[in-house]
């Protein structure tokens, strides 16, 4: 499991961009894995980060690094996804009310204008939190089983 971790950071990168590309398909273009899998990448990020000996925001600014980066790579994929349907708003004889998007505001352009805004901004936003949120959440089980430095070692006692 040791060598999972020690991945050269390049082989990591293009495991995350071959699981992500599955999840993006698993959701039909629907981020919705997307979202889910920033809780498993949080954890490795956070892992991963956890094997060098760093100070305290020099963590946190790896793990937030980390964060970016996957969404970003998320959000250029919704860009190429869905992005092309942008054409669509300026075409007058395109049939919005039909297209599948869901009609949350009741008129079909500003409801696809929402449904793109959710899809290419919202969702690799919400993948960065879900990604956060992962890590921080391994590093508080890491220093409550006893990995951190308590406050007599460090001094404060």
């Amino acid at each position: 499991m040791r060598k999972v971790f020690l991945l050269k950071i390049g082989w990591a990168l293009a495991i995350f961009v071959f699981l992500d590309i599955i999840c993006i398909g698993l959701g039909m273009g629907v981020p919705i894995f997307c979202i889910l899998f920033g809780l498993p990448v949080g954890w490795y990020i956070a892992r991963r980060v956890a094997t060098r000996p760093f100070d305290t925001r020099r963590m946190l600014s790896s793990m937030l690094l980390g964060a970016v980066l996957t969404s970003a790579f998320t959000f250029a994929g919704m860009a190429l996804l869905w992005g092309p349907w942008i054409a669509m708003l300026f075409d007058p004889a395109a049939n919005l009310a039909n297209l599948g998007a869901p009609l949350i505001l009741y008129e079909p352009v500003a409801s696809f204008i929402g449904w793109l805004v959710l899809m290419i901004v919202i969702s690799p936003f919400l993948q960065l939190l879900m990604t956060l949120f992962g890590s921080h959440l391994t590093v508080l089980w890491w220093l409550s089983r006893g990995g951190g430095v308590s406050g007599e070692e460090a001094g404060l006692a």
